[in-house]
C-alpha cells in the first residue's frame, strides 16, 4: 500500500488520515481548554439545568446550520466544497472536494450533523468559562431557530390557503 492510498479506506473514498487529523485537532482543543481553564481557576458547573441544555442544543443546531448551509457562509466552505444544489429557503447544498485532509474538512463543513459536535464543544467550553454570555448567545441562536420555524409555518399556511 502506498502512502497516498494508506490514508483511505479499502474503497479509496474515505479520507481516514484526514479524519484522524480532525479528531486530533478536536481532542487537542478540548485538552488545551481544560488545561487553560484549570490554570485560570475556571470551575466546572455543579450542574447544568435542563433549560441550559435546551439552550445549548438550540444554539448548537443553529450554529451548525449557519456554518454548513447558509449562503452567506459559503466563503468559509469554498476552499473545501463545491456547490451541489439549492436547499430550502436560503440554504445551499455543498459537497466536499479534493482529497486527504482537504476532503475531510469538506466532509465536516458540509455536514450539519458533523459540525454540530464541534459547535457543541465550543459552546460547552464557553458555557464553562462564561455561562451568562453563552446563554445570551444561545438565546440569540435559539430565537433565529424559532423565527425560521415561523417562516416555514407562514409559507406552509400561505400555500395551504392557495390550494
Amino acid at each position: 500500500m502506498t502512502t497516498a492510498t494508506a490514508q483511505y479506506d479499502d474503497q479509496g473514498d474515505v479520507p481516514l488520515g484526514g479524519y484522524a487529523a480532525l479528531a486530533s485537532v478536536f481532542a487537542a482543543s478540548v485538552g488545551t481548554f481544560a488545561v487553560l481553564a484549570r490554570r485560570r481557576g475556571v470551575r466546572l458547573p455543579e450542574d447544568v439545568p435542563p433549560w441550559d441544555v435546551a439552550l445549548l442544543g438550540a444554539g448548537t443546531y443553529k450554529a451548525s446550520r449557519v456554518l454548513t448551509r447558509d449562503k452567506i457562509t459559503s466563503f468559509v466552505r469554498a476552499p473545501f466544497t463545491r456547490r451541489a444544489g439549492e436547499g430550502e429557503a436560503s440554504e445551499v447544498l455543498d459537497e466536499p472536494r479534493g482529497s486527504g485532509f482537504r476532503r475531510a474538512v469538506g466532509d465536516l463543513v458540509s455536514c450539519p450533523f458533523c459540525t454540530a459536535a464541534w459547535a457543541a464543544g465550543a459552546l460547552v467550553a464557553s458555557y464553562t468559562a462564561s455561562p451568562r454570555l453563552t446563554r445570551l448567545v444561545c438565546a440569540g441562536l435559539g430565537a433565529v431557530t424559532v423565527a425560521d420555524w415561523l417562516q416555514y409555518a407562514w409559507t406552509w399556511t400561505q400555500q395551504t390557503a392557495e390550494d
